[in-house]
């Protein structure tokens, strides 16, 4: 049975576009307010003010009980990590920073990984690695291609640079809910997929690790997903609009 998958209207598409550009605006905004010596909770607390200063509200907040207003995930955390009073910020890491905003009955979600200060060599490799396997799974993001092709893309780039490719999450439909169909794995071998239609809207994420590709959830918080061998992880995310010919980057600013 093929994979259900959602063709938004023209209406809900104007919604989608909107909400997607004030998230890459939002996106930014956070990542220009990182420094060092600050804490994760205090970015969290600057990034609620951003979002509320837009109109909209936070995607994240409350969503199956997060506490946060954004996910910010330090080195070795992947994903969906917590704002907190203990964890500072220092030169030499790395910090991923993913937004999700709700506003005009519609909604963004995009992800960007930056550096704090001078970043190692091979930090540096896995944040060149990560960002150009986004982009290549964008390239591959075309109207009458099966949905396997951004999978090989993303694969193909997270392999040619050796890195860890998660596999225990995914990138998804978007728009008008937070997680719509259908799913967007970042490797192949999970089956077809369906074909990407204009009117789908989905985001690519790519989230690489510098060592292998297995993680963990902290069973403190039931959130924070790390890797399991305590490399580094890199997370970039765009949320697009499929259409004939080229992708369109709903969420694209500066950072990207």
């Amino acid at each position: 049975m093929p994979e259900r998958v959602i063709i938004h209207t023209p209406a809900e598409i104007e919604k989608i576009r909107r909400a997607g550009a004030v998230t890459g605006e939002v996106r930014d905004a956070i990542a220009s307010a990182v420094r060092p010596g600050m804490t994760t909770f205090d970015l969290d607390q600057i990034a609620g003010e951003i979002i509320r200063a837009t109109g909209g509200r936070s995607a994240f907040l409350g969503y199956g009980d997060f506490p946060g207003n954004v996910c910010i995930s330090v080195n070795d955390t992947v994903i969906h990590g917590i704002g907190s009073p203990k964890t500072i910020l220092e030169n030499g890491d790395i910090v991923s920073i993913d937004v999700g905003v709700a506003i005009g009955g519609a909604l963004g979600d995009c992800a960007v990984t930056v550096p704090i200060g001078e970043i190692s060599a091979s930090a540096k490799h896995l944040l060149d690695g990560t960002k150009k396997a986004l982009f290549a799974g964008i390239d591959a993001a075309r109207g009458g291609n099966p949905l396997r092709k951004v999978s090989a893309a993303v694969e193909s780039v997270g392999r040619h640079y050796g890195l860890g490719i998660v596999r225990d999450y995914v990138g998804h439909g978007c728009g008008i809910q937070l997680h719509e169909p259908p799913e967007v794995p970042n490797f192949t071998g999970w089956g077809g997929g369906p074909v990407l239609q204009p009117g789908m809207v989905i985001c690519i994420e790519p989230m690489f690790n510098l060592g292998g590709s297995a993680v963990k959830v902290d069973r403190r918080d039931g959130w924070t997903v790390r890797t399991r061998d305590g490399s580094l992880s890199a997370h970039f995310e765009h949320m697009i609009l499929i259409t004939e010919k080229e992708a369109e980057i709903l969420t694209w600013q500066k950072t990207m």
